[in-house]
């Protein structure tokens, strides 16, 4: 007898973050994550979560409010519906509401969750299958000054990462020094990542890559648009990394058919959700371009997801992955995969292996049966 969703829920918690505050381009900042935990159960009494985290409103199309707006517009068409039936879920989700991928994304992991635990299998072999015993992270660095982005580094080398994602994307004279300060304190086998968030207009970031034309360095997302990316990467020979742009499988196959970068960021609620995702990744694999699994933002439910996802990719096609609840003080769950020397591995359990903390969560702000 097929599984019926009969109840969803969604709840509220505030993410502040260790570090204080959050800066990336465009004088961006978040010192507190609003983010949404979802929960599906079953008329089986098999139950499943999900988050999604948007990195405020001002990042991408997607805000904390619109997540559980469009959760409550959404919601009473899957009541009834098969959880495992991820496919046809998701084309009802689709149905229910046009395009708002991230509204989505919560709901569909819940229901990876929720297939984990029927079959008895971590979400990860669903995914793919497990590769190795644990995968590299990578450290995001808040914007600051050159300096202060240089110490920081040095912390987190100390505690193992070994890739770093420097936010630049500010005046390309201090971005310059950024690069530079960061990378000398590095090791030859450190990965260094300048990553814009599209804040730089196309001449600041022409001036940036000739200026940093003999350091070792990735750049991440330069420019708002996808044309001005491509104008850029034809401009340089750094390895190139393309973020907020990738919206979907379209723009990944024009991506490799016009050699605009060498990996991609996959973030799992700007698509829409794992089955969202791993299709992508699956085609990036394929097509031969590096990926690094990630989220807009999230706690101990995302990053148990982003663990599942880059723990099933081939570690040859894997630049890196994140760890989000490292970044949090709210621990929003039990079970979540924790770093260790900067390297993360998902959990064994059946499905996501989260058993969310109900005393964090508190009462549903949104509950539909």
């Amino acid at each position: 007898m097929a599984l019926k969703i009969a109840r969803i829920a969604a709840f509220q918690v505030d993410l502040p973050l260790h570090e204080g505050r959050y800066h990336w381009s465009g004088g961006n900042s978040v010192e507190v994550f609003d983010s949404t935990i979802v929960r599906v159960e079953t008329d089986t009494g098999v139950i499943g979560h999900g988050e999604v985290c948007p990195l405020g409103p001002a990042y991408l199309p997607a805000y904390a409010g619109g997540v559980r707006a469009g959760i409550a517009e959404i919601g009473p068409h899957l009541l009834g519906e098969d959880p495992t039936q991820l496919a046809r879920l998701n084309r009802r989700m689709d149905a229910a509401l046009k395009g708002h991928p991230y509204v989505k994304s919560a709901i569909d992991m819940a229901c990876w969750d929720i297939l984990g635990q029927i079959t008895q299998q971590p979400v990860c072999t669903l995914l793919g299958g497990r590769y190795g015993d644990d995968f590299l992270l990578y450290r995001a660095i808040s914007q600051a000054a050159p300096e202060a982005m240089a110490e920081r580094v040095a912390q987190y080398r100390s505690e193992g990462y070994r890739k770093f994602q420097l936010k630049v994307g500010a005046d390309p004279d201090s971005d310059v020094q950024r690069i530079r300060q960061v990378a000398a304190a590095l090791d030859d086998t450190d990965v260094l990542i300048a990553d814009a968030n599209t804040g730089w207009l196309m001449q600041d970031a022409a001036r940036v890559v000739r200026a940093v034309r003999d350091v070792d360095v990735f750049i991440e997302q330069p420019c708002a648009t996808y044309e001005e990316c491509l104008a850029i990467r034809r401009r340089t020979d750094h390895p190139f990394v393309l973020d907020e742009t990738i919206d979907g499988l379209g723009v990944l196959l024009r991506g490799h058919a016009d050699g605009a970068m060498d990996a991609v960021n996959l973030k799992i609620s700007k698509l829409g959700g794992l089955s969202a995702t791993r299709l992508a990744r699956d085609l990036c694999v394929a097509l031969g371009i590096a990926v690094t699994i990630e989220d807009t933002w999230g706690s101990d439910v995302t990053t148990a997801a982003i663990a599942h996802l880059a723990h099933s990719t081939p570690p040859a096609h894997l630049l890196s992955a994140t760890d989000f609840n490292s970044y949090v003080s709210v621990r929003t769950a039990d079970g979540a995969p924790q770093r260790r020397d900067g390297r993360l591995a998902a959990g064994c359990e059946p499905g996501l292996g989260v058993h969310p903390r109900m005393e964090t969560l508190g009462a549903p702000v949104l509950d539909l049966a």
